[in-house]
């Protein structure tokens, strides 16, 4: 399989795509193998032979997303079921009724489950590859070999339950948690029907694939970290556009302006946002911060003056990964080139407490104990803390290591108690509040930004804000 770095690193395309053909016949990975490496090339030049991240066409962004999940079926999927113990993990959904995580196994020209699909990954054991089936009326693509003949066998759950004993695993797992709902996506009919069909045959008791499928979803794959960055970039570069003159101009547009503006140009860019844009201010006068506002997304529409302090809170989805990011801008008063100290002081207490939280980040520790120790490193350097960060990857709010919610800074049961992985994303979402003297009144510094948690500590994938974005009075 071609890696992305090799062709940053070799700057070749001839001689890598020869090699990458090459490597393909002997893995016998002759079919397709073309297309896929054309796609990643065009990816490559996509995203480096400009300043900016452009966005794939459609085609070539079908050929990546594939390429990417037959790279986490082959190489990243063994390794979670081992470490999780479990050698079979079977998967059911209706159309349009699918289970969160059987949609991010399904091929990019597959937009839905069809009739009943089943599909069972089993793992042979002795180092052999994870054995992919799909017990349904079609293959799933070339990801899923077609394993159920109707004309053979009518009955569906009668052709699983024949593959489980004939496969004779130890432990068959499927998506049911009582706490994380991604882990939870069997119906009850499904799992009724299921559970019925294999008590008539087989003495197998069924277990929840809980920290399986939770390591599936917060597990980033190498390929997936070469053009994830590049997703957040955009990100920033939409932020910045919306908070300048090109957008805004003070005593005329409206914070629902660039709400709306934001959503147009999602669509101008054949993106799509998984969530409503908010955009707010804080500013001199007498209103105070509300929690419940704020973390409802009950912003009403105000015209924007000179003075004003804006937040953002954004996200994309693209190539089946998401963003999520937060950010201020300054509305420069006419005598202005700058914001003012007070606020960029108050900038400063935000960047300070990112520092502190991520700095807590360790393998295995719980989402409670970094968000226990963050906090009380913070309150002692005389910083008002509130952090509500969450997983990022195949959803937004994604499973994983909750590290406290707005309303619950004292520790998030069960999903708090979940511990820290490795080769993990999250969107660090935090604020600092801050007394501004000249203000009268306490405002808050809001900044979430994407970051990557390895071995080596927390990263973010494309920076953060250390500055206000400005807007001229003009």
């Amino acid at each position: 399989m071609i890696n992305i770095s090799e062709v940053l690193i070799m700057g070749n395309m001839e001689r890598v795509m020869k090699r990458g053909m090459k490597r393909g016949m002997k893995r016998g990975m002759k079919r397709g193998m073309k297309n896929k490496i054309v796609g990643l090339l065009l990816l490559i030049f996509c995203t480096c032979s400009a300043a900016a991240p452009n966005v794939l066409p459609m085609r070539e962004r079908a050929q990546l997303i594939n390429q990417v999940l037959d790279d986490r079926l082959q190489n990243l999927l063994p390794g979670l079921m081992r470490r999780e113990g479990i050698d079979m993990w079977v998967l059911i959904s209706r159309e349009y009724n699918e289970d969160p995580i059987l949609k991010t196994m399904l091929p990019a020209n597959w937009l839905s489950a069809r009739r009943r699909t089943i599909l069972v990954l089993f793992d042979p054991g002795e180092g052999k590859p994870i054995e992919r089936l799909a017990v349904a009326r079609y293959a799933v693509d070339s990801l899923f070999r077609k394993s159920w003949d109707k004309e053979k066998q009518p009955d569906q759950w009668d052709s699983l339950v024949n593959m489980i004993k004939q496969k004779q695993p130890k432990r068959v797992a499927i998506n049911q948690s009582k706490h994380f709902a991604l882990a939870d996506g069997i119906t009850a009919t499904e799992y009724d029907a299921f559970s019925q069909a294999l008590a008539k045959q087989s003495a197998i008791q069924l277990m929840s694939s809980e920290k399986l499928a939770i390591a599936w979803l917060e597990t980033r794959s190498e390929m997936e970290m070469q053009f994830y960055p590049n997703l957040i970039e955009l990100g920033h570069q939409v932020i910045a556009e919306a908070f300048s003159n090109q957008v805004v101009k003070p005593g005329v547009t409206t914070t629902e302006d660039i709400v709306w503006w934001l959503r147009e140009k999602v669509l101008d860019l054949r993106l799509q946002t998984w969530f409503h844009p908010t955009v707010s201010l804080q500013r001199s006068n007498n209103e105070t911060f509300d929690h419940v506002d704020a973390f409802t997304q009950r912003t009403r529409s105000q015209i924007i003056m000179p003075g004003d302090l804006l937040h953002m809170d954004f996200g994309l989805t693209y190539l089946r990964l998401h963003s999520d990011q937060q950010q201020h801008a300054y509305v420069l008063k006419a005598n202005e080139t700058d914001a003012p100290d007070y606020l960029k002081k108050a900038l400063a207490s935000a960047n300070r407490l990112q520092d502190v939280f991520t700095g807590h980040f360790k393998l295995g520790r719980t989402g409670n104990e970094v968000l226990k120790l963050s906090r009380q490193q913070a309150i002692k350097e005389g910083i008002k803390p509130s952090i509500y960060t969450h997983p990022i990857g195949y959803h937004g709010h994604a499973a994983g290591t909750t590290l406290g919610m707005w309303d619950s800074q004292g520790g998030v049961p069960v999903q708090g108690d979940y511990p820290l992985h490795v080769n993990t994303a999250y969107s660090i979402e935090l604020n600092a509040a801050t007394f501004i003297p000249q203000w009268n009144k306490e405002i808050r510094i809001m900044l979430e930004e994407e970051a990557y948690f390895d071995q080596s500590g927390v990263k973010y994938l494309n920076g953060r804000q250390t500055q206000f974005h400005l807007i001229k009075s003009e």
